[in-house]
């Protein structure tokens, strides 16, 4: 136990998802986003994914009352390194460390290895407490488990902007990323949405389905029971590879797409490619109330166009047949953008405990955040939709 954030609350920090009720949990996270509940969660934790073998080890916080009711939590995990975040705050370690400082470990409130916004302060609703008192509980009590545990800092990365806005009057610095989503626009079929396109991007995207459909694959959206064992076992596969060609790690163990399939059921869209009734290509989807979140995707074999085909287009048939409002493709990519992904903002929120640290990253801050503001706009202009009456 911490001590008390606010009069009648208490923090506690839990190093398993199971020592937290699924239901109290989901109470707090909702279910808009798949990537904050237990179920997303606990199958990371208890398929070896996190833990000290990749060095992200759970200290889950609790927020409760006099009574023990819970009333929110944050997935948060012990860093001793900077990996499999995707915001970026090795140079800010390094320079620390030169100057004889300590970075790691740190606080990390995020998904594990999921660069995919929603919520992260999850917040009980209906408890008689004002929501955004509550966010603020949370937010303070994270900065003194910092300072009580002697840490360099918490980081809550890919958070909401209203989280970052309310963190950032706490104190916290705020920073800027960006990511390239797709946005229904009330289309009924994929043709509709090509005809929002400028005609010359039109042909490009028509041609590269054309030829991903000519290369003799079949291609299955599967959901929930109809992913079997044998699909997930020739994912792994393909999830090896990607890792393998982005001199990365391979967090996700084998057990761990399985377990998912289990816990997230019809919430867990796989989309396949399949080569003569064998698996070639795969991409790993989760589904959210509003939108379908594109994470892990992987290959053998060298196909014309697979990529876009499978991550991107496939995708965008799926919200369009669901009603869904968005796709979000993951992190980086600015080829995204010809294929209908737009550039939007992300958010994240740090609590830096050592005043010299703090001044230097909000003066950097201070020159990142209109720098990427600017980047955006940049990139908004290579849209390929149609501009009025051109075509």
């Amino acid at each position: 136990m911490m001590s008390d954030p606010a009069p009648s609350l208490t923090l506690s920090l839990h190093p398993r998802i199971a020592a937290l009720d699924a239901a109290d949990w989901d109470a707090c996270a909702g279910d808009d986003n798949p990537f904050v509940s237990h179920a997303f969660l606990s199958a990371v934790e208890e398929s070896g994914s996190t833990g000290k073998r990749t060095g992200w080890l759970p200290q889950h916080a609790a927020l409760r009352d006099e009574a023990g009711r819970l009333l929110a939590v944050a997935p948060m995990y012990a860093k001793s390194h900077s990996y499999g975040e995707y915001v970026f705050d090795g140079g800010w370690a390094h320079a620390f460390e030169r100057a004889g400082g300590r970075y790691y470990p740190k606080l990390q409130v995020a998904s594990p290895f999921s660069p995919v916004t929603g919520p992260r302060l999850l917040v009980r609703p209906n408890t008689g407490h004002a929501p955004t008192a509550l966010t603020a509980a949370l937010g303070g009590a994270l900065q003194q488990a910092c300072d009580q545990l002697s840490l360099s800092s918490v980081h809550v990365t890919f958070c909401h902007e209203a989280e970052y806005e309310a963190l950032g009057k706490q104190g916290w610095l705020r920073r800027l990323g960006t990511q390239f989503h797709w946005e229904n626009d009330g289309y009924a079929c994929f043709d509709d949405f090509l005809g929002a396109l400028s005609s010359r991007k039109r042909k490009t995207l028509r041609r590269e389905r054309r030829d991903a459909n000519a290369a003799g694959l079949e291609f299955l959206a599967l959901q929930g029971s109809d992913i079997k064992p044998r699909h997930w076992k020739a994912f792994h596969r393909f999830y090896l590879s990607t890792v393998d060609r982005k001199w990365g790690s391979a967090y996700l163990t084998e057990r761990f797409f399985p377990l998912l399939s289990e816990r997230l059921g019809e919430r867990v869209v796989l989309m396949l490619a399949e080569k003569d009734g064998e698996p070639v290509a795969g991409a790993l989807n989760l589904l959210g109330r509003e939108a379908l979140y594109g994470r892990n995707w992987g290959c053998v074999g060298d196909w014309p166009f697979l990529h876009f085909e499978l991550c991107y287009y496939r995708a965008i048939d799926f919200a369009i047949e669901r009603g869904l409002a968005r796709v979000e493709a993951g992190a980086q990519g600015e080829h995204k953008i010809q294929r209908g992904y737009l550039p939007r903002p992300t958010y994240s929120a740090h609590w830096i405990r050592h005043p010299g640290l703090r001044d230097a990253i909000a003066d950097y801050l201070e020159q990142e955040r209109p720098a990427r503001e600017h980047e955006m706009a940049e990139l908004a202009t290579l849209s390929p939709y149609r501009r009025g009456s051109e075509d």
